[in-house]
């Protein structure tokens, strides 16, 4: 198919057929169409290396453009190993790095200071808000962060103020406040990164002398994930080749590898369209497939073709690879969004324990990905509470985003009005015209009488004094509103009252945020129901506990079967004091926070997001939460395009595993603070039957078989078999529902147990028989414990 390229190098030896082809090309525009998986890397390099050592490129005329640093350093890392040549004078770097470097040479031409400064996202964000102070702009009508969202987007679409479309008034608004920070950034001899990419192209536009050096250097430009290039950064490339009345320039080729099935960007403003644009646009003779994967086994790649074979308009690829079809991909179904974080923990104890021929996964080997990061609350606890440590992958985990930590300052707050540094994180969160010379004089104030911050307002006076005390009273009041409310109401209340969801719903990241919040009246939820306070628990006063089932005699942490856990607050274990519901959380919050965060080098289950686990791959891959509305999400299942992306994104989730794959789905579940009872996705419908394997009924009516737990939760696995000793056999029919534990429990001192709320422990002794029969348990993190073993969901650890 592919003819044998006779070359002296030994460059291509280690290439197969298609990657030697696109290695080897002529002079010509071409796109690769690179597969998960299927080695792009050593192509993209190995191309730069053979047009050195064949002649056709010197060092300083290489123009390489990748997504990331990493990338970038990955790749001069290889090209130093591959030849003599000093990398430093190649144009290898990001969109961004590179346009630094260009404006850098030309910074008179661009009419910049020699020494222009950059903006972050965070100093840009200041800047506008300086703008808008200056200009006496309503930032409650005009959002800060709504206003740099609008700049940005223009930037991205290569649009100046004058050349925005106005509609309305608040268009025109808006499109002045764009022409202040741009005259602003320009006093201020500072730039964004936005105006990184949009100066560099304005410049090489506009000066043909310019342009003209540029397309002679670089007459080999090599881009890689070209399928996440937004409109400008397709605008940018094709000035390489063509000049802007349309001629070609100076003959130079443009190397393009990316794959349309990854294409997960459009959010940030990538447009998968440009790949067909290019072929169109450019006259692309060569396109070259590489469909040879490296990564996975063939029932993984055959669930991943057969998925993404439903999109239209594709440019067409079928991963392949010589590995054999190896495990079956294994689908579970669970009845609660707990049931499927504790089937993955156990699933995990099988898999790091090394039951199965090919020995135990490292932990770090081992992947959970979820469509949203407020998924990760569930999961996390059950991690935490089983003592595995886990590292959340390009984020922060639950308890410590910062949208989280502010509403737990205010809840805080409700329940200590001296706590220093919740006041501290809210007091002017959202704004609320508290600065820092206010604080200040806070704390002086504070100082001088020895007492909180908050007994401190009433000797702050002026304006300062005023906003203050505003604050406080907002504090005073919310208190005495969730006075014998439940916990969730609480957490409601405050959300709505203390302006975090308004100030979030302004922001363009602010969707997930406001998720985030919501996700956080889920975990009160759970919190209440799983410690025996009841769903509607309030604090009680003392006297009322002697109804409690404390006074009673009975184990509050052990609810009676089948009934629902009663409204109590059960006692501290140590101290015996009454906790509410609101105090015994924050300290679980603070306790889940500052705990089980892996170290840095430490073996860790990896939990992220699909988005977040682009470019990594993993032996194992747990893909949960596949459900109509989640994955795909809500917000594209009415839209062509949207849930095509979505299908991408699955296609993504799918190849980052290497050797076993997992897909979960739960019938109800408890998210954004409601619960929600769902329709498995429809991307199981789209999977190929051959591969998979259902480790529950495939068609089970609700409240089926998932429901039928008994002790703890299903086990997935079972003796003898090939693939690891994993059958699906007992779930040939839906088991019986719970039953109490039958008398002979097998449970002996010394004995290593797995409990689903207080994690693993050593069963010290065992009294009573039958029915009475109870376990006295040693827990890692919940200390010594008296369950009943006819309630008691007690799994040996083996």
């Amino acid at each position: 198919m592919f003819p044998d390229v006779e070359t002296p190098s030994p460059l291509l030896q280690h290439l197969n057929p298609e990657q030697r082809a696109a290695v080897t090309l002529p002079n010509e525009h071409a796109l690769i169409l690179a597969g998960a998986g299927s080695g792009k890397t050593r192509v993209l390099t190995t191309r730069i290396a053979w047009l050195l050592s064949t002649g056709q490129l010197s060092p300083g005329g290489v123009m390489a453009v990748t997504f990331t640093n990493k990338a970038a350093k990955e790749m001069m890392t290889r090209l130093s190993s591959m030849l003599p040549v000093n990398v430093r004078g190649m144009w290898i770097g990001t969109f961004h790095g590179l346009c630094n470097r260009f404006l850098r040479a030309h910074w008179k031409l661009a009419n910049l200071p020699q020494s222009f400064q950059i903006l972050d996202t965070q100093d840009q964000l200041s800047a506008v808000k300086r703008v808008m102070k200056q200009f006496n702009v309503d930032e409650e009508r005009f959002p800060a962060k709504e206003t740099q969202w609008f700049i940005g987007g223009c930037k991205e679409d290569g649009l100046r103020p004058r050349d925005v479309q106005v509609r309305t008034e608040e268009d025109r608004r808006r499109v002045e406040l764009y022409q202040l920070y741009e005259e602003q950034c320009a006093r201020e001899g500072v730039v964004d990164f936005g105006e990184l990419m949009l100066r560099s192209y304005e410049l090489l536009r506009d000066n043909d002398a310019i342009r003209a050096h540029y397309q002679r250097r670089f007459r080999h430009i090599l881009i890689d994930e070209f399928q996440d290039t937004n409109k400008l950064q397709y605008a940018w490339i094709k000035i390489f080749a063509f000049n802007p009345d349309g001629s070609s320039g100076a003959g130079n080729s443009i190397f393009a590898v990316g794959d349309d099935d990854q294409s997960i960007y459009a959010f940030r403003g990538a447009r998968v369209g440009n790949m067909a644009d290019f072929v169109r646009e450019f006259q692309v003779r060569h396109q070259i497939k590489l469909e040879q994967n490296y990564r996975s086994y063939s029932n993984i790649l055959d669930s991943a073709n057969a998925l993404i074979s439903h999109n239209k308009g594709r440019l067409g690829k079928n991963l392949r690879t010589d590995q054999g079809p190896g495990e079956p991909v294994r689908v579970y179904e669970a009845p609660t969004d707990l049931a499927e974080a504790q089937w993955l923990l156990e699933e995990m104890r099988h898999l790091v324990r090394g039951d199965g021929p090919e020995g135990g996964t490292a932990r770090r080997e081992i992947a959970v990905l979820y469509r949203s990061n407020a998924q990760s609350r569930v999961i996390e606890t059950a991690l935490f509470n089983a003592g595995v440590p886990y590292r959340v992958y390009g984020g922060l985990r639950f308890f410590e985003r910062a949208e989280i930590k502010h509403a737990l300052a205010y809840l805080r707050l409700l329940e200590n009005p001296n706590d220093d540094t919740s006041f501290l994180r809210v007091v002017n969160f959202p704004p609320r015209g508290i600065g820092a010379r206010s604080i200040e004089q806070l704390q002086d104030a504070a100082r001088a009488a020895g007492c909180s911050l908050h007994d401190a307002v009433s000797a702050t006076t002026g304006k300062a004094g005023a906003n203050l005390g505003a604050f406080v009273a907002k504090i005073d009041v919310l208190r005495e509103q969730t006075q014998n409310l439940s916990l969730r109401e609480i957490i409601e209340l405050v959300l709505q009252h203390s302006g975090l969801i308004e100030q979030y719903r302004a922001e363009r990241d602010g969707a997930e945020r406001i998720e985030n919040l919501e996700e956080l009246a889920s975990a009160a939820e759970s919190f209440v129901m799983q410690e025996g306070f009841g769903r509607d628990a309030v604090a009680l006063p003392v006297d009322e506990l002697s109804q409690s089932p404390v006074s009673q005699g009975l184990d509050p942490d052990q609810p009676l079967l089948n009934e629902p856990a009663p409204d109590y607050v059960p006692p501290d274990a140590e101290t015996g004091e009454t906790l509410s519901p609101l105090a015994a959380f924050l300290t679980h919050a603070a306790l889940e926070a500052g705990d089980n965060q892996a170290s840095a080098g430490q073996d860790a289950v990896q939990l992220m997001t699909v988005h977040s686990a682009k470019g990594l791959e993993f032996d194992v891959v747990f893909v949960t939460g596949l459900e109509e509305g989640l994955f795909p999400s809500e917000r594209s299942m009415s839209d062509l395009d949207g849930l095509e992306e979505e299908r991408r994104l699955m296609y993504v989730a799918i190849t980052r595993a290497r050797k076993r794959l997992y897909l979960s789905h739960s019938q109800t579940r408890l998210l954004h603070g409601q619960t929600r009872y769902n329709v498995r996705s429809r991307f199981f419908d789209e999977l190929p039957e051959h591969a998979l394997k259902w480790l529950t009924p495939k068609n089970q009516s609700f409240g089926g078989s998932a429901f039928g737990f008994g002790a703890g939760y299903a086990s997935t696995r079972s003796g003898g078999g090939g693939g690891g000793g994993w059958n699906a056999d007992r779930f040939a029919s839906p088991p019986v529902p719970a039953q109490k534990a039958e008398p002979s429990h097998g449970l002996k001192a010394g004995l290593q147990v797995f409990h689903t709320k207080f994690g693993e422990g050593t069963v010290l002794s065992i009294e009573g028989q039958g029915d009475d029969a109870r376990a006295q348990v040693k827990f890692t993190r919940h200390g010594v414990k008296w369950l009943a073993l006819a309630v008691a969901k007690l799994t040996p650890v083996t």
